[in-house]
């Protein structure tokens, strides 16, 4: 078990910059993949961006591609989502995840592989 807790999101306008940040408890965080998943009123939970156990290997969806950057930093139990440019259709709720997937894989997009969820940060970007 992971407990995980997002901070970072609020009120940006379009074009601007927030970093995300996802702090996760306990002694095992850097052998979870970790993923950022957003959620717009009336849409469906669609995956963002995910890191590797060592941060060597990231992926992410394509319409967020070249304005978000997924990092982490397992010294301080945390992983990161540096949002540019952003757009009004960026405005959701940001969930990260942990998924503890086998280590022969690096990475997931799958919603259900990812076990653990923090409560999410609202990211509202006005036009």
């Amino acid at each position: 078990q992971v407990q995980l807790v997002e901070s970072g999101g609020g009120l940006v306008q379009a074009g601007g910059s927030l970093r995300l940040s996802c702090g996760a408890s306990g002694r095992t965080f850097s052998t979870y993949v970790m993923g950022w998943f957003r959620q717009a009123p009336g849409k469906e939970r669609e995956f963002v961006a995910t890191i590797s156990r060592n941060g060597e290997v990231t992926y992410c969806v394509d319409s967020v591609k070249g304005r978000f950057i997924i990092s982490r930093d397992n010294a301080k139990n945390t992983v990161y989502l540096q949002m540019n440019s952003l757009k009004p259709e960026d405005t959701a709720v940001y969930y990260c995840a942990a998924a503890p997937i086998q280590a022969i894989r690096a990475l997931t997009t799958l919603h259900r592989e990812y076990d653990y969820w923090g409560q999410g940060t609202q990211v509202i970007v006005s036009s």
